[in-house]
């Protein structure tokens, strides 16, 4: 069975190789038919305590790690690239 992989943003960092990361989506309000935004925190594990706070992130689901980390971070996502030019 494939692992999941989520993408969303480190919130907190203060605990040792864990991250806090907030992994937003978008639904479609089953009456009114608006798009909101629903958010989920997941408990993640970060081996070398080097991603930050307010990095994008992209994790993956794992065997549990402790009570409530089961998720690892697999790679930090370059939110900040340039548009390469069309030629």
């Amino acid at each position: 069975m494939p692992k999941r992989v989520l993408t969303g943003t480190v919130v907190s960092d203060k605990t040792d190789k864990t991250v806090v990361v907030r992994v937003e989506r978008k639904v479609k309000h089953a009456l009114y038919g608006k798009i909101i935004r629903r958010s989920k925190k997941y408990h993640a594990h970060d081996e070398g305590n080097v991603y930050k706070e307010g990095e994008t992130v992209r994790i993956e689901e794992t065997a549990p790690i402790s009570k409530l980390k089961t998720w690892k971070v697999i790679e930090r996502v370059d939110t900040h690239k340039s548009p390469e030019s069309a030629a």
